[in-house]
Formats: C-alpha cells, sequence, structure tokens
C-alpha cells in the first residue's frame, strides 16, 4: 500500500480513474503500457497486441479502450523507430484532445505563417497562402481560427502543455528528427498548448491535430561544465 500512495504522490493524480479505487486503476495502466512495449520491443512478429483487449474494461478503465491495439502499437513503434515511421501527410490520431480548451481563437500573423509552413511541408503537392498572403491564385487559403487545447491523451498517456497550469510539469518533451543524411537528433522543447486547426483539402474540410512547441536553443559550447551543491558535503557537476 505504501508503494502505490508513494506513485500517486509522483504527479500521477492526471490519471482519469474513478476516485473510488485508484490505486489498482493507476497500477494496471503501467502494467498495459509495459505489456505494449515488451511485444514491441521482443523483435517477433505477433499479432498479440489483440491478446492486451480480450477483455473488455468496464467504468472509467473503458476510456483507454476506445484506441485500437493497432493505433496503439503504431504510435509506439514511431517513437521507437523514427526510421521506419510510414507518416506522411495526414494520418488517423490514435487519441484525444482534453482540457482546459479554448475555442475559435484568432492567430496571430506570424502563427499563419508557420501553418502555412507546415502545410506546404505536408502536402508537397499542393500550394497554401494565408488569407491576403502572397502565393498563387489557386492556393488553398488556411483558415484563421483554432482551437487550443491544454492536454490530449494517447492511450493510457497523457501528454500536457504550458497552458495547462495544474499539469505543466509533465509538458516538457525530447523529440526525435531524421537528418537528410539519415542520422537521429533529439531536441529538448516545451509543448505551450495542443491545437486543432481544419484546412479544406480537395473541397473537404480535414481537421489536423497539432502541437505548437518552443524549441531550447543549443548550448554554444559543448564543453561548458557547472558545478553546484546539493548538500555540504556533496558537490554535482552538470555538462552540458
Amino acid at each position: 500500500m505504501h508503494f502505490y500512495q508513494l506513485l500517486f504522490k509522483i504527479n500521477l493524480g492526471s490519471f482519469p480513474n474513478s476516485r473510488r479505487k485508484i490505486e489498482p486503476e493507476i497500477m494496471r495502466r503501467l502494467m498495459f503500457d509495459n505489456q505494449i512495449s515488451n511485444i514491441i520491443n521482443s523483435g517477433v512478429e505477433s499479432k498479440g497486441l489483440d491478446l492486451i483487449s480480450n477483455k473488455p474494461s468496464v467504468g472509467s478503465l473503458s476510456e483507454a479502450d476506445q484506441f485500437s491495439a493497432d493505433e496503439i502499437k503504431q504510435f509506439w513503434l514511431t517513437s521507437r523507430n523514427i526510421h521506419e515511421s510510414t507518416t506522411t501527410e495526414k494520418e488517423a490520431f490514435p487519441g484525444e484532445m482534453l482540457r482546459p480548451v479554448f475555442n475559435d481563437i484568432v492567430m496571430s500573423s506570424d502563427m499563419l505563417d508557420l501553418i502555412v509552413e507546415y502545410y506546404m511541408a505536408s502536402y508537397e503537392m499542393m500550394e497554401f497562402r494565408k488569407p491576403f498572403g502572397e502565393g498563387a491564385e489557386d492556393s488553398i487559403i488556411v483558415q484563421v481560427k483554432m482551437n487550443q487545447f491544454g492536454r490530449c491523451r494517447i492511450g493510457s498517456e497523457i501528454f500536457s502543455s504550458l497552458i495547462s497550469s495544474r499539469h505543466v510539469k509533465s509538458s516538457f518533451i525530447l523529440a526525435k528528427f531524421m537528418t537528410e543524411s539519415g542520422d537521429i537528433d533529439c531536441y529538448p522543447g516545451q509543448v505551450q498548448y495542443f491545437f486543432t486547426h481544419a484546412v479544406n483539402l480537395s473541397d473537404e474540410l480535414s481537421e489536423h491535430n497539432l502541437a505548437f512547441i518552443h524549441w531550447y536553443k543549443p548550448a554554444e559550447s559543448s564543453n561548458i561544465r557547472y558545478h553546484f551543491r546539493v548538500r555540504d558535503d556533496e558537490i554535482c557537476n552538470v555538462e552540458l
């Protein structure tokens, strides 16, 4: 019981729960994620994520069951092996946006520029521009409004952002990017907010689930060292 209570104190209160049997509910979610990770990292070809969901959950535990095993597996594979990721243009989003929510936010001119740049990179065969902006006459004009969200959930894992002040500690991320040479670089950043934005693609309004992130800049020198004192008799070194 003391172990469960300790886990709860380490910021696990954001997990959905019935507020009646929170300890076993949280432990089940952790075990579920661990099962998925073990199957994917085993290197064995398996149909087996379906085995995890052979018994339907009830009550608050059923919230994670709306995401299929295939969707959760694809999410894990994308995060584990970016070289084999098949993410292009618009992919199905195996999750949902969570409160706090702010609807119909008008984007700034700078944000519209970023949105246009994103769509141009994602849909290489199409042209986009912001309202009254420069571009070809047949360019797709992006909408100026978006809906902001403080958190999002994929499976049983919840990601937070800066605008969700109660959960800001879980807004920091480490993202992988593949360079043109095939190398993998990791970049730390902080999610400012999640948002949905719709754009008209081939006469059909298509909604995208996105995140606005501030990235940390690299240190000017890779050999910078700092030290600080934790206790009177202990000094720790930090290298950037």
